[in-house]
């Protein structure tokens, strides 16, 4: 290999550090790699922080990137007690000497970050919320949607692990107005291995606290410069909250990345990777 071609590979390159944060009655897993200002990538209710994989070394190309694990998801762990993700977080950023950070989170993950905005908004440069819905905003699934989310309830129901497993991917990988099969075979398996790691690794799932008053009342109070971002195949809800996020969010931007389900970052990281960075580019200048 020339010297030249050594150093292009190097530059690329990223030597992740990992580690386990004690947070109360539970543990958080933890990666951190790249320099610069601080990002975190909070991961959705249907994943881990594996789902970021596609973001994780490229983001650290310019940034310094952090993703964990959430209580109940992956490597992390949770005694059967009330806990706040938002305090989570914030542990984390302390531990690693965080004084402010531009934060992104997809779905489940999304409301977090809004909310931790909402309780420490002298931590957050920048929020990317991605596929989210929100305590508090409206909407209304169709009856097709509906008809998939309660054969889902029912396989949890059941403890049909598997079954539950392959629903998730059937809605929030495929997207439930879609045809069955559509997300690529490769990221179904991932989801998969996700999912029911979820359901057969953590039967102690903890009681997370709700943020009171909901986030939904508060979003007007949010400075920091905001960015949404969703899939046009997504359920129902997440579309119709999307658009009460930017109208409530002052100066929010919002976009739609086509032909896409709820799983964005997955299904089109370039796609995905480039509307973010690009944002957070007009930031940096």
């Amino acid at each position: 290999m020339s010297g030249s071609a050594q150093q292009a590979e190097q530059a690329t390159t990223v030597q992740p550090t990992t580690g386990t944060l004690r947070v109360g009655d539970g543990s958080l897993y933890y990666e951190v790699a790249g320099a610069g200002h601080p990002l975190v990538l909070i991961h959705a209710g249907v994943a881990d922080s594996a789902m970021w994989d596609d973001q994780f070394e490229e983001f650290a190309q310019r940034y310094r990137v952090i993703r964990y694990d959430t209580r109940g998801f992956g490597q992390s762990k949770t005694e059967d007690v009330e806990f706040s993700d938002r305090q989570d977080l914030h542990d984390l950023l302390k531990h690693l000497d965080v004084e402010m950070a531009h934060v992104i989170g997809t779905s489940r993950a999304g409301q977090i970050a809004v909310e931790y905005t909402l309780e420490h908004p002298e931590m957050v440069s920048a929020l990317v919320v991605v596929a989210a819905g929100l305590d508090g905003l409206q909407g209304e699934p169709t009856e097709a949607e509906m008809a998939l989310f309660i054969e889902s309830g029912a396989a949890e129901e059941a403890k049909d692990w598997a079954k539950a497993a392959e629903m998730d991917v059937r809605i929030w990988g495929d997207g439930p107005l879609q045809a069955e099969g559509r997300f690529p075979e490769a990221l179904r398996e991932k989801m998969r291995r996700m999912c029911l790691n979820i359901y057969t690794a953590h039967t102690t799932k903890g009681k997370p606290q709700q943020f009171d008053p909901p986030a939904a009342t508060r979003l007007s109070e949010i400075k920091a410069p905001t960015l949404i971002v969703l899939g046009d195949y997504d359920v129902s809800p997440i579309i119709t909250m999307s658009d009460q996020l930017k109208q409530a969010i002052v100066g929010a931007r919002k976009v739609v990345i086509p032909g896409t389900a709820h799983m964005v970052p997955m299904e089109k990281p370039q796609e995905f990777n480039k509307t973010v960075l690009d944002f957070l580019g007009e930031l940096d200048k």
